[in-house]
C-alpha cells in the first residue's frame, strides 16, 4: 500500500476540487449500483455499504486537515466548501428509504461479530438521520445538517482568524523568559507585541510580574471570537435541538449521549456533579494555597481570577516544592522533545520510525514519517507543530486517511502551536498527550472496515489512551533520555519528583474548571439561554474556584462548543478510565514488553471494532472503576 501522493503548493486548489469531484462520483456510482443490484449476500452487502464509506471519507479527511492548516486561504475555503458537499451526500443516502430498505432486510445470519456490528451500526445511522420521516421532515434535516456544518466552519473560522495583540514597552514584560524577549524584539515605538497565540499568552500570564500586563493579555484571550460567535452558537444550539426532537429525542444532549459510553443525557450532569463533589476537598485546600500567596501581594483578597492564578501558581510551586518553571523550560528544547518522543513511543509500542525527506508537504515546516512495524510499514504521519497565520490555534489530531488490510495506509496529522524553541512542561505533556491520538490512528489501522479504523471509539472514551500516555511525559528516568540542559546534562531525578509533586498542588480546582466547561457544554444545549455570557457567569460561580473578569466572553472561543457540542465531559470521564488503565503499569518498568503490547493489541488496535467498555475489561481483567482515579485525585 503506498502513502496518498499530495500536490505541489501551486496545484493544490485544484487538486482539492479533482479529488472531491472524483470522490463524491465514485461514491455515487457505488450506491447507484448498490440500489440497482443488491448484492446476493449480507457480507458484500455491507462491504460495499463500507467502501462507500471509504470513498466519502477520503475526501473529507483531506478537506477537514486542508481547511484547519493549509497556508493558501483559497484552498483552506475550497476546502470548507468541500466538507459541505460530504455532508450533504451523506445526509442524502442516510435519508434514502430505498437504500435503508436494502440494508434493513439483510439477514445478519452468518455474519462475524465485527460484520454484524457494522450492520447494526449503520441501521441506527439511518434511524438517526430520520429515514422513516416524512419527505418534508427529511428535507428539513438536510438543511439542519448542512447549517450546521456552515456554521460550525464559521465558529472555528472565527476563533482561528481572531488574533488579539498586546503592545506594551520591554520593561513591563520582566520576568518573562529570556529566550522568549529575543524572539519578539521591539518595534519601531519601542513597544513588544504580545498575541493571544498559545506560545504568546501562556508565558506572559505565567512569568510577567507586572499584574496589569497580565490582566491585559488574559482579557485579550478571552475575548477572542467575541461579538461575532455569540449569534452562531446561538443558531447552532437552535439547530441541534431542532435535529434532536425531529429524530425523537428530547434534547441534542440525550441525542448525542446516545452512542456514546454514558448513554443517556441526562446523566452528564450527574457526572459532572460527581466529578465537582469529589474534588471539592481538594479544590479548597490548594485555593487556599493560592489565595494566600496572593494576599501577601493583594492585602485583604478574598478571590482571585485567572489573571493572575497563573502567575501564582508558579509562585506557590517555586516557594512551595521549589520548582521554577524558566528552569524547568531549559531541559526541553522542541528539537529534543520531539526525537525523545518518537524515541519513547517506538519503544514503547514496538515500532519505528523513518522521515520521509521527499514528501510532499502543504508548509515547509511540517515534517512526516513513516511508521514501521516488523519492518514492515503500517501508517504515514504529518507534524505540524508551530503557529502560523490562519492556522488551527489549538491541539488536535487530524486523519488524513483510514487504515485499512490491503487497501489502504493509515495516515494521520498532528496539529500544534507549540514554540520552535524552549517549552513549558505542560506543553511537553500536550505532546505526549495529542501524539497518542496519531498512534491510536495508525495503531488501528489494520482492520477490514472504514467504520470502525483509526480512533473509531465512543466520543468519551477517544481521550482516555492519550491521556494514559501524558504518564510517560511525568516519569523521571523516561524524561532523562530526552530532557537536557544546553550543556547536555540530564534533568535531575529530583527535579522531576518535585515538579509531579507542583503539578498535583491545582488538580482539584482544576478539576473544578474542567466541570465548569463540561456544565457551559451542557447547559447550553439543553437551557439554550439568551445571554450566553450571563449563563457563562452562573456556571463559573457554580462550578469554578476563579472569579470571572468583567468584559469577557470565554465561550466565544471555546472551540469544543463545535466539535464536542454538549458533551465536554467526555475529558473527565475519559481521565477517570485512564488512570485505571495505567493502574496495570508497573511505574519501575514503564516499557514492560508484556503489558505494554498486550495494551497495544487490546485497546488501540481494535479501533472501534468493539465497545470501549470490553475493550478495557479485555485489558484490565475487570470492568474499569472509579477507584484509581478518586485516589489520584484525593492524594
Amino acid at each position: 500500500m503506498t502513502p496518498l501522493v499530495l500536490p505541489a503548493d501551486d496545484d493544490a486548489q485544484d487538486w482539492v476540487a479533482t479529488r472531491t469531484t472524483d470522490g463524491l462520483a465514485a461514491a455515487r456510482t457505488l450506491v447507484d449500483r448498490l440500489r440497482e443490484a443488491p448484492p446476493d449476500t449480507t457480507l458484500e452487502l455491507v462491504r460495499q455499504w463500507d467502501e462507500i464509506s471509504r470513498r466519502l471519507g477520503d475526501v473529507a479527511a483531506v478537506s477537514s486537515l486542508w481547511a484547519n492548516v493549509h497556508p493558501d486561504e483559497a484552498v483552506r475555503t475550497s476546502c470548507e466548501q468541500a466538507e459541505v458537499e460530504v455532508d450533504r451526500l451523506v445526509t442524502e443516502l442516510r435519508q434514502d428509504r430505498a437504500l435503508y430498505d436494502i440494508v434493513a432486510a439483510a439477514d445478519a445470519t452468518g455474519l462475524d461479530p465485527t460484520a454484524a456490528r457494522l450492520l447494526d451500526k449503520t441501521l441506527d445511522d439511518f434511524r438517526r438521520a430520520g429515514v422513516d420521516l416524512d419527505d418534508k421532515s427529511r428535507r428539513r434535516l438536510s438543511e439542519i445538517n448542512e447549517r450546521l456544518t456552515e456554521v460550525g466552519q464559521e465558529f472555528g473560522r472565527t476563533i482561528r482568524d481572531d488574533v488579539r495583540t498586546v503592545r506594551v514597552p520591554a520593561e513591563r514584560l520582566a520576568g518573562i523568559p529570556q529566550d522568549w524577549l529575543d524572539a519578539h524584539p521591539a518595534d519601531a515605538d519601542g513597544l513588544v507585541t504580545v498575541t493571544s497565540d498559545y506560545p504568546d499568552s501562556l508565558p506572559a500570564r505565567m512569568f510577567v510580574h507586572d499584574a496589569d500586563v497580565r490582566r491585559q493579555v488574559t482579557v485579550a484571550f478571552l475575548q477572542r471570537g467575541w461579538p461575532v460567535n455569540e449569534p452562531l452558537l446561538d443558531e447552532l444550539f437552535a439547530l441541534r435541538q431542532e435535529l434532536a426532537t425531529l429524530v425523537g429525542y428530547a434534547d441534542w444532549a440525550s441525542y448525542d449521549a446516545d452512542v456514546k459510553m454514558i448513554k443517556r443525557g441526562s446523566a452528564i450532569p450527574e457526572f459532572i456533579d460527581r466529578i465537582a463533589e469529589a474534588a471539592d476537598a481538594p479544590m479548597r485546600r490548594d485555593l487556599e494555597l493560592l489565595l494566600e500567596r496572593y494576599r501577601r501581594d493583594v492585602p485583604g483578597a478574598t478571590a482571585i481570577d485567572t489573571a493572575d492564578s497563573l502567575y501564582y501558581e508558579e509562585l506557590v510551586r517555586q516557594e512551595r516544592h521549589d520548582v521554577d518553571s524558566q528552569r524547568v523550560r531549559t531541559y526541553f528544547d522542541f528539537p529534543k522533545v520531539q526525537q525523545g518522543l518518537l524515541d519513547v513511543t517506538a519503544r514503547l509500542f514496538g515500532v519505528t520510525y523513518e522521515p520521509v525527506t521527499d514528501a510532499s508537504v502543504w508548509h515547509d515546516e511540517v515534517t512526516a514519517y513513516d511508521v514501521l512495524r516488523d519492518g514492515a510499514r503500517i501508517g504515514r504521519i504529518y507534524l505540524d507543530l508551530h503557529p502560523r497565520e490562519g492556522k488551527y490555534k489549538h491541539a488536535a489530531q487530524f486523519t488524513l486517511a483510514d487504515g485499512l488490510a490491503g487497501r489502504q495506509l493509515a495516515e494521520g496529522v498532528l496539529v500544534c502551536n507549540f514554540s520552535r524553541g524552549l517549552m513549558e512542561h505542560d506543553h511537553v505533556v500536550t505532546l505526549f498527550h495529542e501524539f497518542g491520538h496519531l498512534l491510536h490512528h495508525v495503531l488501528a489501522g489494520a482492520g477490514e472496515w472504514t467504520r470502525f479504523a483509526g480512533v473509531a471509539t465512543e466520543w468519551d472514551f477517544v481521550e482516555a489512551p492519550s491521556q494514559m500516555l501524558e504518564e510517560w511525559a511525568w516519569d523521571a528516568d523516561v524524561l532523562r533520555t530526552f530532557a537536557t540542559s544546553a550543556s547536555g546534562e540530564p534533568i535531575p531525578a529530583d527535579l522531576v519528583a518535585r515538579m509531579r509533586a507542583a503539578d498535583d498542588f491545582g488538580k482539584g480546582y482544576q478539576a473544578r474548571t474542567q466541570m465548569f466547561y463540561a456544565a457551559m457544554s451542557y447547559w447550553f444545549h439543553t437551557d439554550r439561554p439568551r445571554d450566553l455570557t450571563a449563563a457563562m457567569r452562573e456556571l463559573q460561580a457554580r462550578y469554578s474556584p476563579f472569579a470571572y473578569i468583567d468584559d469577557t466572553h470565554m465561550f466565544a472561543s471555546f472551540g469544543h462548543l463545535s466539535g464536542y457540542s454538549s458533551a465536554y465531559y467526555t475529558y473527565m470521564w475519559s481521565l477517570v478510565i485512564a488512570k485505571d488503565l495505567f493502574s496495570a503499569f508497573d511505574p519501575d518498568d514503564l516499557f514492560a514488553p508484556e503489558v505494554a503490547g498486550r495494551y497495544r493489541d487490546r485497546v488501540l488496535a481494535p479501533g472501534g471494532s468493539r465497545d470501549a467498555a470490553d475493550l478495557v475489561a479485555d485489558f484490565l481483567g475487570r470492568p474499569y472503576t472509579f477507584d484509581a482515579y478518586a485516589a489520584w485525585l484525593a492524594r
